[in-house]
Parts: C-alpha cells; sequence; structure tokens
C-alpha cells in the first residue's frame, strides 16, 4: 500500500476525530457545561458517539420550562381515541370513564 493512502486512510479520520474533539472543548467552554475538559475527553475517548453524548446534553441548557408544552405533567389525547385509554394524570380531576368528554363537549356516552 502507497504511503500516500496509508496517510489518507488513517490521516484523514484523524484530523476529523481531533477537529471534534477540539470544537467540543470549545463549544463546552462557550455553553456553560464545565468542565470543558471532561466533554473533551468524553468525545475523545468516545469518538462518535461521544460526540452525539456531548450534543444531547447541550441541548438540554436550552431547556426553556414557559415553552414546555407538557409542563402541567398532561397529556392530549385526540379526541377519536379518547374512550380508547383514560389515564387520568397528576392535575387531572376526572374519576373513571364516565367523565370524559366528546370531541362535541356533550359529555359521555351514556350522558345522551
Amino acid at each position: 500500500m502507497s504511503t500516500i493512502l496509508l496517510a489518507a486512510i488513517v490521516g484523514i479520520p484523524l484530523a476529523w476525530h481531533l477537529g471534534i474533539t477540539a470544537f467540543v472543548y470549545y463549544d463546552a467552554g462557550r455553553v456553560g457545561l464545565e468542565p470543558a475538559r471532561k466533554w473533551a475527553a468524553i468525545a475523545f475517548a468516545v469518538p462518535i458517539f461521544g460526540f452525539f453524548i456531548y450534543l444531547f446534553e447541550r441541548s438540554e441548557r436550552d431547556y426553556d420550562p414557559e415553552s414546555d408544552p407538557y409542563k402541567g405533567n398532561n397529556f392530549n389525547i385526540h379526541p377519536s381515541r379518547a374512550d380508547d385509554a383514560p389515564l387520568p394524570s397528576r392535575g387531572d380531576d376526572r374519576t373513571g370513564p364516565d367523565d370524559l368528554e366528546e370531541p362535541n363537549g356533550s359529555g359521555s356516552k351514556g350522558e345522551r
């Protein structure tokens, strides 16, 4: 195998790997994920997955509870599926399936 081909096969992925590690080190200090050396070590020790771990942790720093649609711990069920599984959640004052409303707001099927 020629030296140029061997250098390309080894050098290009190594350059990418070191570039990603340098980016993680720089960005972790800028974003506030301290210590930045720890995140650079994770990105270096676990080549591809370490970078994705960093990205997922970085995205958690941007959480805004005011814009979270699931903040109240309730979830919305599509009206066509409302009778399938009435699962009350925290803060929900329904006692059972009889308290469910139809999509037109007329109450449960038993009240009609």
